[in-house]
């Protein structure tokens, strides 16, 4: 963790929490799951205090990583920070293959090789400002692993639930850093099922997607990051890989913060909820006119990251695509992978399969008309393309035969 201009005590504006649901206002500082009502919490900060402390001269003069924005992150004390270096992902363009409009914020830079490290620093930080020792939470693979980091760095236990069919590079991510692992022969809702079950038996705090307040404030720095990189200017869409949907709501929040502190106006990006065709509960509920989304029975999507079948924050989700004029789509396998493909062969890029998902879903909102080619575009890759599956490449060379240059010039 960069040191420079942060003190050990944090200038902490947090008000209180809030029902998502009901509005009702819940303490800060007090250990919280989901609300009364049962719905996602929200962190609510004195906005008019933090417009009259925080200048964009003075957000320029600090370093370039997640902590740059405290006056609007949870945390009240630096030494409370568990930190393994959140600094701020570059935005690439994909000139080559889907042209200069397109940009991709490529979170695979960040700690554990995935958005997920975002939410996770926020959650465990604040775990240990609250006191917690034993946590747990079901992942299908990255968050997972950023959990277990960051719960180790910082001494506590971490319990992990998975699915059988989890990438093996993740389940050995998430031993290799100290968690404790399991596979489940089910899905991340069961995984989930088996976490809540155990909390009065083994102590620990779920942190599961949005059943905990802070997962959110650590996603929302995506929102506060991009805009800040595009100099305080908005996108006109944004496609993001959608399965519990904590990043989209939390850049939704960011943008509201922002217009209250006075760096932005009132212009908001089109949300894109992308998610695959196995697996689309949001783009169902979307369609249908609905405000949740039923269990999605039979997932199944090469994506594995998108693959949640009921998502918890399925309401605020869908209330931000409808608020920000955006839509909910899914794509084929297939495309994903083709995506995947040609954004590696043609940028040098390597997006991870759910990354690829919005590339995916780029190019079907294109073709389908959602969109013009005009339309200044940000992709979310949200986990680094080394931790999964690859495509063979097995051209050899007997160094003592005759090579044939014109079949290696024409490969």
């Amino acid at each position: 963790m960069n040191q420079d201009n942060r003190s050990a005590d944090i200038t902490n504006f947090v008000t209180h929490l809030e029902c998502s649901k009901t509005g009702e206002a819940l303490p800060a500082g007090t250990v919280q799951n989901l609300s009364p009502a049962g719905a996602p919490i929200l962190v609510r900060y004195d906005l008019d205090a933090v417009a009259g402390e925080l200048t964009k001269e003075k957000l320029a003069s600090r370093p370039a990583d997640l902590w740059r924005y405290r006056e609007l992150l949870p945390v009240a004390s630096a030494t409370n920070i568990v930190s393994l270096g959140e600094d701020m992902t570059p935005l690439v363009a994909l000139d080559n293959s889907l042209g200069s409009n397109v940009i991709v914020k490529d979170e695979g830079r960040l700690p554990t090789g995935s958005f997920k490290a975002r939410g996770l620093v926020m959650a465990v930080s604040m775990a240990k400002e609250l006191g917690l020792k034993r946590l747990a939470m079901p992942t299908n693979g990255n968050a997972g692993a950023a959990m277990a980091a960051y719960a180790r760095r910082a001494g506590m236990e971490a319990f992990v639930f998975c699915p059988d069919d989890t990438p093996e590079v993740n389940v050995r991510e998430i031993a290799l850093q100290g968690g404790k692992v399991w596979r489940v022969n089910g899905l991340i809702n069961d995984c989930g099922k088996i976490v809540a079950d155990g909390e009065a038996e083994m102590g620990w705090f779920n942190l599961s997607t949005l059943k905990e307040p802070y997962r959110i404030e650590g996603k929302k720095t995506m929102g506060l990051e991009l805009v800040e990189q595009l100099g305080w200017e908005m996108p006109d869409v944004i496609f993001y890989p959608t399965g519990g949907g904590t990043g989209l709501i939390g850049m939704w929040k960011a943008f509201d913060e922002l217009e209250a502190i006075g760096f932005i106006g009132s212009r908001r990006p089109r949300m894109v909820a992308v998610q695959a065709t196995g697996c689309a509960p949001i783009v169902d509920a979307w369609e249908k006119g609905l405000d949740h989304a039923p269990l999605w029975e039979n997932a199944s999507t090469v994506a594995a990251g998108i693959r949640v079948p009921v998502a918890i924050g399925d309401f605020l989700i869908l209330q931000a695509v409808r608020e920000s004029g955006g839509f909910a789509i899914a794509v084929e396998d297939e495309a994903i992978i083709a995506a995947q493909q040609r954004i590696g062969q043609e940028d040098g890029l390597l997006l991870c399969p759910e990354g690829a998902a919005t590339a995916a879903a780029y190019l079907k909102a294109l073709e389908d008309g959602l969109i013009g080619k005009s339309d200044r575009a940000v992709l979310f890759n949200c986990g680094n393309g080394l931790k999964y599956p690859m495509p063979a490449a097995d051209a050899a060379l007997d160094r003592h035969q005759p090579i044939d240059w014109s079949a290696i010039a024409s490969a």
